[in-house]
């Protein structure tokens, strides 16, 4: 039985401080006062000064209430029991059914040794154009989606979680709107996805501490999937600035030393130790993260997306509705995307950059420059593009994708106008219509 210490130094926001012996960091703790108990997490240590950050608050908790600590940090259940579930960020159930707390495992552990880790080989198909055919997703990979505020990033990754090739969808949503949180509960079960995916979610309306668990809950439940079953694993998470925010909330209430606008200094190894989950095992399953990183300002030198450029494999850039091409990247798509399809990468490359010609063709046309016939041509493929390839509403498996591309470049050019190999253009020319 752990020792109950019924003195607490300080209140603080929603920060208790106390002395307390042989407690780790992030270890939980009950605190016991007359409105009930919540759950704590040691935040602080400063020999044995301890920091608590209350999960339901402090209001009503006062200095002589009594502080339980329970010897582990946060715990979660792993089984199969979590498929087709939704919890919070505390693990708790948010979807009305029983709590579960059989074969629990610590969330927060250490990222696998890179030694041990295979070479990525297995693209992930998710019927969107601009990724399986421009910036394909590779199992293990880890790639933020940058994105403004107002964009539809989180439709995005819902359509992701319905169409992807994988066994298990493991979601985290940080900060969530209640609407939100619903829309992809809904969208995972009409879809046909809800039995194989597991929902942690916190909303707006949650403890603060609870946001900063969701990515861990959802990454060691992930990896024990993959490592234990065998399983492809697809994580997806939503949205890594409310994450990051979190983490400067709370770096504030303890009176760190800010850094760059105000974030941690340790902001950089905070992001990396989730991200560097993402993983494809020797001889077992594989973990791919995908996360929303919303840029304030659709500024990219924001500590957030600036960190994590430094981190990932690549990025989504998410603008005026569809997937940038110029700003997105994927940079193990080489390792698949000769695996695919002969013609794979030089349609690739010659889609891109007559879009980025017909970009240049654009300028001209809005200057009031004199427009040439190559350059209607370029016009005319531009708009093509936009409707049939980069619009989000586009289905496509990456057969229909590339035949869908030739498609367009033969309705319009001549086959010595594209730059493809003649040995690919007698293989797949179509004439237009």
């Amino acid at each position: 039985m752990r020792k109950v210490y019924t003195k607490i130094n300080s209140i603080a926001g929603n920060v208790v401080t106390l002395n307390a012996s042989n407690v780790s960091y992030e270890d939980l703790a009950i605190v016991e006062s007359d409105h009930g108990s919540s759950l704590a997490q040691v935040v602080k240590l400063n020999h044995e000064e301890v920091s608590l950050q209350v999960f339901q608050g402090t209001k009503g908790v006062s200095t002589g209430d009594k502080v339980r600590f329970l010897g582990h940090p946060m715990q979660v259940s792993f089984s199969d029991n979590l498929l087709g579930r939704v919890f919070t960020g505390s693990g708790k159930p948010r979807d009305g059914k029983s709590d579960l707390q059989d074969n629990m495992i610590e969330i927060g552990g250490p990222s696998v040794n890179p030694s041990k880790r295979k070479i990525p080989e297995n693209m992930i198909r998710t019927g969107i154009p601009m990724i399986d055919v421009f910036n394909t997703l590779v199992e293990s990979q880890k790639l933020p989606i940058f994105s403004i505020p107002g964009e539809p990033y989180n439709e995005l990754l819902a359509r992701i979680a319905l169409q992807a090739e994988a066994d298990v969808i493991v979601f985290g949503g940080m900060g969530l709107k209640h609407d939100d949180y619903l829309n992809f509960r809904n969208t995972f079960e009409e879809g046909g996805v809800l039995h194989r995916s597991i929902l942690f979610v916190h909303t707006a309306a949650d403890p603060l501490v609870e946001c900063l668990m969701v990515a861990d809950m959802a990454l060691a439940v992930a990896e024990n999937f993959a490592v234990k079953q065998n399983k492809r694993v697809l994580v997806l998470l939503t949205d890594m600035t409310a994450f990051s925010d979190a983490l400067k909330e709370i770096a504030i209430t303890m009176e760190q030393i800010p850094s760059n606008r105000g974030y941690p200094g340790d902001l950089y190894s905070q992001l990396a130790m989730r991200y560097e989950k993402a993983v494809d095992f020797e001889g077992s399953g594989s973990l791919t993260t995908l996360a929303v990183t919303t840029m304030p300002g659709d500024d990219v030198t924001h500590p957030v997306p600036d960190n994590t450029g430094y981190i990932t494999e690549g990025q989504f850039y998410l603008r005026n509705g569809w997937i940038e091409p110029f700003g997105s990247l994927s940079r193990l798509k080489q390792m698949v995307n000769g695996k695919s399809r002969d013609d794979h990468r030089d349609i690739m490359t010659a889609c891109i950059q007559l879009y980025a010609k017909c970009k240049e063709s654009r300028e001209k046309q809005s200057m009031g420059f004199m427009m040439s016939s190559w350059d209607e041509k370029l016009l005319l493929y531009g708009e093509r593009f936009e409707k049939e390839m980069m619009s989000l509403a586009v289905n496509l498996t990456l057969e229909e994708a590339l035949d869908g591309c030739w498609k367009i470049l033969s309705s319009i050019f001549e086959p010595q106008e594209i730059g493809i190999s003649s040995k690919l253009i007698e293989k797949y020319w179509r004439s237009g219509e």
